[in-house]
């Protein structure tokens, strides 16, 4: 079994094109979207078009879920988005399960906006996770195979009791500023869209993380354009400046 996995498109319909032709030439046939689809200063229209017409299994991230909620208190659809996007967006599950034994989550099994694989340290560096923390977030989970997203940062984690834990990176945007627990920088130190193959051989499930090059330079002076000096830093070096 080979599949594909994308993740924290946010907007980025460049960069989500390139990563489907990308798959598409590898003849890959299922690819699963963790989360987080349409928010920030790019092209959310554009890219929930794509995301809609493609049909793939796909869950909501935290993002997806703070937008649906701030639709609600607001009573009205937002400007760049007609009803069927927030349809499509309200459709979507927080976990969902894939082909039996493949779970899927944006933040971790449990928490949408739980750094997984990762975590914040006091001053602000992003370092992977105690593994006896990942296992943690793990317990009750049967499937052999896990993919988070969130972080943005690829990281494939073989649990001590044989399943794999993977976040494919993110799709659309290799770095960002966080405030929680405490102000940090995420930098995945390259432009790329980055997503994961997963494949099974002998009864084991492998990773492999995938980077793919696009026309960044559009996206970066988009979200500059539209005010967001992080993100177009972020989408033009992957890094944070």
């Amino acid at each position: 079994m080979k599949f594909a996995a994308i993740a924290d498109v946010h907007g980025n319909s460049d960069a989500l094109e390139a990563v489907l032709a990308d798959i598409a030439a590898t003849g890959i046939a299922e690819v699963v979207n963790l989360g987080d689809h349409v928010s920030g200063p790019l092209e959310p229209r554009r890219t929930a078009d794509v995301l809609m017409a493609t049909g793939l299994p796909s869950i909501q991230g935290n993002q997806d879920r703070v937008l649906l909620e701030k639709r609600g208190r607001k009573g009205r659809p937002f400007t760049w988005f007609d009803d069927s996007h927030m349809e499509w967006l309200a459709s979507l599950p927080a976990t969902l399960r894939f082909q039996d034994d493949v779970f899927l989550c944006h933040g971790s099994p449990r928490n949408d906006e739980t750094y997984w694989l990762d975590r914040v340290t006091g001053d602000g560096l992003v370092a992977p996770a105690p593994i006896e923390d990942i296992e943690k977030e793990a317990v009750g989970i049967d499937a052999s195979l896990i993919l988070c997203g969130h972080t943005h940062i690829p990281r494939v984690v073989r649990l001590r009791d044989g399943r794999l834990a993977v976040n494919p990176g993110s799709v659309g945007l290799p770095g960002y500023l966080g405030t929680d627990p405490v102000e940090h920088k995420v930098e995945a130190g390259t432009p790329h869209a980055c997503y994961a193959i997963l494949e099974r051989m002998a009864g084991a499930w492998h990773a492999t993380i995938r980077y793919v090059s696009y026309d960044n330079t559009r996206m970066a002076e988009l979200a500059a354009r539209n005010g967001n000096p992080a993100w177009a830093s972020a989408l033009a070096t992957g890094w944070v400046r």
